[in-house]
C-alpha cells in the first residue's frame, strides 16, 4: 500500500506525534550516559564536555531547531515538520552511533537537537488542536509520558549494557534510529491539522499577519510570552541540567557506581510516567489545574533540599528520586505544554513554542557549559541552591497566574483572548494550500 494511502488518526496519531518527545529525551540520556565514555574516548576536558551539551538536543541545538521549526509549522502547516525532522534527526544519530572522534560527535548532537527542536512543539501543537476540548490535558500528557518513557528506556539500557563501555553507548543511539524510522514512516499517514487548515480555508482573501510578525504585535500574545516562560525557562534550566548531569552529581554525592547512578535515574523517570499517567492525565481535565501544579512544584523543590541540606546517603538520593519524578509527572512541563497551546491563536501557535523553546533551551545551554565545573569546584550545595531558587521562581509564577482555560475548545479561548478567532494572512493560505497538495 502506498504510503499516501495510508492514515493515521485519533489516539494512534497521537502516539505518532507524541513520539516526538521520546526521541527528544532519549537522545539527551544518549548523551547523558555516554559523556564520561566519550570524554575518556577522545581525551577532552570538562569544557570540551559542556560544550557537547550545550550545543546538543538538550540545549542550544534544540533551541535553533525550535527557532526554524515553530515558524515554519505555522507557515506551510503541522504535517511539513513531521516529512522532514526525522530524516534529519536519523542522520545525526548515525554519526554519533559511529563517531570516530570529537569534532564527528559534536556535529551529530548539533544535528540532533536541531531535528528535535523542530519536532517537539510541532507535537505538543498538532496533539492540542486535534484533541477534544474536555481530554486536551490526556491527550497532551502523552507527550509527557512518551518524554518519560525515554529516560526510562535509556537508563534500562545503559544499565544492561554497561559492560560494554562506549560499544554499549553506540547501541543506545542505534537504537534511537530504529525507533525514529518506524515513526517517521507512521507518520506518513498523518493528515493536517484540522484547525489550521480550516483556519486557511476562510483566509484566502486576507486576514492579519501570522507567525513571528503577528506573535509580536499582540499584547494578549506577550503577556502569555511573559507568563510561560516564567513557568518553562526557569523549570526546564534545571531538569535540563538533571538530565543530562545526574550521574556526575550522583557520583559528587558519593555514588561512584555507574550502574547504580543509572538505576536512581531509572526510578526518576519511572515515577514520572507513573505521576503523569495517574496524575496529570487523569485529573488535568477535571480538578483545579493551579492546585496540580503547585503540587508538582513543591515536590521538586523539596527533592533538590534533600540533595543540598541533607546528608548524602542511599536514603537521601532515593528520597531525592521518588521526589523530582513524582513532580515532573505534574510539574512544569507537562502544564507548559497545554498553556502553551491554548494561550495562542493558530497563526502563532507552533510560533510562539518556537521562540519559547528557543528561550528556554537557550538558558539551559547557558548553564550546561559552566555546570560539570560549577559542580567539580562548588560542590553539590551550591549547584543544588541555584537549583532550588529557579525552581521557585517557576513554582510562583506557574501557581500565581494559572491561567482558567479547562474544558474550553480553542477557538473558545482564542475569543476570550482576543476577541476574535484570528484571521492568517492569504499568502500563508496559499503557501498552505501548495504543501497540503504535496
Amino acid at each position: 500500500m502506498a504510503l499516501g494511502a495510508r492514515r493515521t488518526t485519533g489516539w494512534k496519531a497521537t502516539v505518532a506525534v507524541a513520539m516526538s518527545n521520546y526521541i527528544e529525551a532519549g537522545s539527551i540520556i544518549a548523551i547523558a550516559v555516554s559523556l564520561t565514555n566519550w570524554q575518556d574516548r577522545f581525551g577532552v576536558s570538562d569544557t570540551a564536555v559542556g560544550l557537547l551539551a550545550a550545543l546538543s538536543a538538550n540545549a542550544f541545538g534544540a533551541a535553533v531547531g525550535a527557532a526554524l521549526g515553530g515558524p515554519l509549522c505555522d507557515r506551510l502547516g503541522r504535517k511539513f515538520i513531521y516529512t522532514y525532522d526525522l530524516v534529519l534527526y536519523m542522520v545525526g544519530v548515525l554519526l554519533a552511533t559511529f563517531a570516530v572522534g570529537y569534532s564527528m560527535l559534536l556535529v551529530a548532537f548539533v544535528l540532533t537537537g536541531i531535528a528535535v527542536g523542530a519536532g517537539v512543539p510541532a507535537s505538543w501543537t498538532y496533539i492540542a488542536e486535534e484533541a477534544p476540548a474536555d481530554q486536551r490535558a490526556r491527550r497532551v500528557g502523552t507527550a509527557q509520558l512518551a518524554w518519560s518513557l525515554g529516560p526510562v528506556v535509556g537508563f534500562a539500557l545503559a544499565v544492561a549494557l554497561g559492560g560494554l563501555g562506549l560499544l554499549g553507548n553506540r547501541l543506545i543511539f542505534a537504537h534511537l534510529f530504529v525507533v525514529a524510522a518506524l515513526t517517521w514512516w507512521v507518520r506518513q499517514g498523518l493528515p493536517e491539522s484540522a484547525i489550521w487548515k480550516d483556519d486557511r480555508a476562510t483566509t484566502a482573501s486576507g486576514g492579519r499577519p501570522g507567525g513571528l510578525r503577528g506573535l509580536f504585535s499582540r499584547r494578549a500574545n506577550l503577556t502569555a510570552l511573559l507568563f510561560l516562560f516564567g513557568v518553562y525557562a526557569f523549570w526546564n534550566t534545571v531538569a535540563g541540567q538533571a538530565g543530562i548531569f545526574m550521574p556526575r552529581v550522583y557520583e559528587a554525592a558519593g555514588v561512584q557506581s555507574a550502574t547504580e547512578q543509572n538505576l536512581l535515574q531509572v526510578l526518576v523517570w519511572a515515577c514520572t510516567c507513573l505521576a503523569t499517567v495517574v496524575g496529570f492525565m487523569r485529573y488535568g481535565d477535571r480538578v483545579s489545574r493551579r492546585l496540580l501544579y503547585a503540587l508538582g512544584a513543591v515536590l521538586g523543590i523539596a527533592a533538590w533540599a534533600l540533595l543540598v541540606f541533607a546528608d548524602g546517603t542511599l536514603p537521601t538520593l532515593l528520597g531525592y528520586a521518588l521526589l523530582w519524578g513524582l513532580g515532573a509527572g505534574i510539574g512544569a512541563q507537562a502544564f507548559y505544554s497545554v498553556w502553551t497551546s491554548e494561550l495562542f491563536a493558530t497563526p502563532y501557535r507552533a510560533s510562539a513554542q518556537g521562540v519559547l523553546f528557543f528561550a528556554a533551551r537557550c538558558a539551559v545551554g547557558v548553564l550546561s557549559y559552566w555546570f560539570p565545573s560549577l559542580l567539580r569546584e562548588q560542590g553539590v550545595p551550591f549547584v543544588g541552591t541555584l537549583m532550588i531558587a529557579l525552581l521557585v521562581v517557576a513554582a510562583v509564577v506557574g501557581t500565581v497566574f494559572a491561567p482558567r482555560t479547562q474544558g474550553r475548545s480553542l477557538q473558545q479561548i482564542e475569543r476570550e483572548r482576543y476577541g476574535e478567532v484570528v484571521d492568517l494572512p492569504a499568502d500563508a493560505a496559499g503557501a498552505t494550500t501548495d504543501s497540503a497538495r504535496r
